[in-house]
């Protein structure tokens, strides 16, 4: 099967991430498909298997580790598993594209070393803490002290910053945007002229 390219993106909570990481899945000519992470935790509102997540429960998610299913996984809170399933990258290989993850920190490094030749990780910085604070509230969906606790996770989180190939901050999405379509098409096409050779 051909390997294609993995894209992490990587960046706490409220920097804008998965924005970015939409919007590059609608440029067709970069050819990436989204990589649906696994979960332990119970479906929310209207998320649905195998396109939100592919919601496992924990027995099932801990025997899935044992086999060495997954290329990255970690237990965020006691029996509440995220990770990414081996056959979930295989599946968007086989399919010819490239893998996009949007995916917390920790994980994004995991590929990153496991993958360090195909793997363009990329963190996505907020202009300050103080305006993912902000930024944080107007989502409107958490109390206060959850975004407490998403904003002192984040002072550690911009600490892994320099552990990433490239750092986009994102302080206007359009030059966001713009930064981060420039560093996927160029590392794609950069790794395209190498096998090429």
């Amino acid at each position: 099967m051909q390997q294609g390219k993995l894209l992490v993106f990587s960046a706490p909570s409220g920097s804008g991430k998965t924005t970015i990481v939409r919007h590059l899945l609608e440029q067709e000519e970069l050819n990436l498909e989204f990589s649906i992470s696994a979960t332990s935790r119970k479906k929310r509102g209207e998320e649905q298997d195998g396109k939100d997540y592919y919601f496992l429960d924990a027995k099932t998610f801990k025997s899935k580790i044992k086999n060495d299913e997954f290329l990255e996984w970690e237990e965020v809170y006691r029996d509440n598993f995220y990770g990414t399933l081996k056959t979930e990258v295989e599946r968007i290989w086989a399919l010819g594209k490239n893998v996009i993850f949007d995916i917390d920190v920790s994980g994004g490094l995991r590929i990153k070393r496991k993958y360090p030749e195909q793997t363009l990780a990329i963190f996505v910085k907020p202009p300050s803490i103080d305006e993912l604070k902000i930024r944080l509230k107007k989502r409107k969906t958490e109390s206060e002290d959850k975004i407490n606790m998403r904003v002192a996770k984040a002072s550690a989180e911009l600490a892994t910053a320099p552990l990433f190939d490239e750092v986009v901050v994102n302080e206007s999405l359009d030059t966001a945007l713009k930064d981060a379509y420039n560093l996927v098409s160029n590392f794609l096409e950069s790794s395209q002229e190498c096998e090429e050779k």
